[in-house]
């Protein structure tokens, strides 16, 4: 006497080595207790048996499992019952993403609509939120992103004079490190660089903390009493990036410069007064002002991408691992596309 039943596996076994076994019964009188097991069991076997044409004999069975073997196998399972995963066409695919796509811009333009007017509320005094919170967030955005801004802006400034270098030694120019070093990262890549580093760091940060208050459903509870959601989160954030980014930009500036002049000196054998010299030389206020705008742009984009994904997430816990890849992704996306625009129209101008 075993606790669980054998396997079918077994029985087929011996029904096989057996060829005279014409029939199968049961002897359940010392049975105390069964479960499913022993359905499952019974079941393979009975369609073993009806396949080989061998009687089966279920007189020994408890009543209850006679009963239950009789609901399963009352009515047989209906071909095609079952549905088999089907691949949509290339059409409907299309059309599910086009509409994702226009329903997403749809939504994109009310946030940003939604943003706007609270801008308006806020210079008309009606709008309010904690300065405490923006603060804190200027806080977050400045004084703690200052290690990375630091180290990748200085890697870049290295980068771009090794690069230069490599072709400007060619023909004996290598004073003119300072001019592209200078010139790139004051006019573009400070810019970028710093707003990358921002929608991968405080974009995501922003997206995270928004979408855990809607998962803890806080941003339910702002509503009911009143206290609009963009006022009291999208807003503080927004002004904390737009004012620190040129700052950090200016910041990301001299370290991509300082990294120039390290390989100014140290790989090229250039004076430390003259580098300085070609620098301001070639660096001018237009350049600047071209930056610090970017950046301010920047801050702007990223700050309404995250808030906007962290306003977008679901209920779930996954959804905020979703809305945080989500706030980055757009965020370097649309500085990416800025970056064209601003490139575009500087080239149009002359500037």
């Amino acid at each position: 006497m075993t606790d669980t039943p054998p396997l079918p596996a077994e029985v087929q076994n011996m029904i096989e080595s057996s060829p005279e076994i014409t029939g199968v019964a049961f002897d359940t009188a010392e049975l105390e207790g069964w479960d499913s097991g022993l359905l499952t069991f019974l079941l393979t076997l009975i369609d073993y048996c009806a396949k080989r044409g061998i009687a089966m004999n279920r007189e020994g069975l408890p009543p209850g499992v006679n009963r239950l073997l009789d609901l399963a196998t009352a009515v047989p399972e209906r071909k095609g019952a079952r549905r088999g995963a089907e691949r949509a066409s290339f059409l409907e695919r299309t059309g599910e993403a086009a509409i994702t796509l226009w329903r997403s811009n749809l939504e994109m333009l009310a946030f940003i609509g939604e943003t706007f007017t609270a801008f308006m509320r806020l210079f008309t005094g009606k709008s309010r939120f904690r300065g405490s919170d923006l603060m804190l967030i200027i806080q977050e955005c400045s004084a703690e992103a200052l290690p990375i801004v630091s180290l990748i802006s200085l890697l870049v400034g290295l980068i771009l004079a090794f690069v230069g270098a490599i072709q400007l030694k060619m023909f004996g120019a290598q004073i003119f490190v300072a001019d592209l070093v200078g010139i790139g990262m004051v006019r573009a890549m400070g810019a970028i660089m710093t707003g990358i580093i921002m929608a991968g760091r405080t974009g995501a940060s922003f997206a995270a903390t928004i979408g855990t208050m809607q998962v803890n459903e806080e941003i339910d509870a702002l509503q009911t009493t009143g206290v609009s959601p963009i006022d009291f989160l999208v807003l503080p954030r927004m002004l904390a990036l737009s004012i620190i980014m040129p700052l950090l930009v200016i910041y990301a500036d001299l370290m991509g410069i300082l990294g120039g002049l390290i390989v100014g000196v140290f790989g090229l054998d250039l004076n430390i007064v003259e580098y300085y010299n070609e620098t301001t030389k070639a660096v001018s206020l237009t350049n600047f002002w071209i930056g610090l705008f970017s950046g301010f742009v920047y801050g702007i984009l990223i700050a309404l991408s995250g808030c906007m994904r962290g306003m977008q997430c679901g209920r779930s816990a996954s959804a905020v691992g979703d809305a945080t890849t989500s706030a980055v992704v757009t965020g370097i996306v649309s500085i990416v596309l800025a970056t064209a625009v601003i490139t575009v129209i500087c080239n149009i101008l002359g500037i």
